[in-house]
């Protein structure tokens, strides 16, 4: 698992033939002007999800994690706590791994929880287990968040 600003982000380039496209993508694409739902970057290899919902609670989250590829989880508004745990070390599994959604969930809890604010992103690698979509409560409400996730196929070629 990686935390950095995008502004960093040439850093990661090199550890992965499609990162460079992929963060391309996040630089140059109007992010806030996507629609939520599913944008086709670079046909199967690399797509983006844009969400926008109010957070969940810690206790809500459920671990998940993915087989055929690569997360970078850009936060555009507000703080998404995401929680992590080496997928090694993940021994409650709640669903079998759904081969075609690429997903497998896990009753686990994360061994520690990342403040993302926007601007910055966190890189979840097939290791990674990881619980997005997490608000740090203000008040009795969660905070509501937007991001974009990128998904970036394991065994993809430039």
């Amino acid at each position: 698992m990686i935390l950095d600003t995008l502004a960093r982000a040439d850093r990661y380039l090199s550890l992965h033939p499609l990162f460079p496209r992929a963060f391309g993508f996040l630089r140059s694409a109007d992010l806030h002007a996507l629609a939520p739902g599913l944008h086709s970057v670079l046909d199967e290899r690399i797509f983006a999800i844009v969400e926008e919902c109010d957070g969940r609670t810690r206790a809500e989250a459920k671990l998940e994690c993915h087989r055929r590829y690569i997360d970078i989880q850009l936060v555009l508004s507000g703080v998404d706590e995401m929680g992590w745990k080496p997928l090694a070390e993940c021994v409650d599994p709640t669903t079998d791994y759904d081969a075609a959604r690429d997903i497998r969930f896990f009753g686990d809890a994360p061994a520690s929880w990342v403040a993302t604010p926007a601007g910055s992103f966190c890189l979840f690698f097939p290791e990674d287990a990881h619980a997005p979509l997490v608000s740090p409560l203000k008040g009795a409400s969660p905070g509501r968040i937007r991001k974009v996730v990128v998904k970036v196929a394991v065994a993809g070629e430039p």
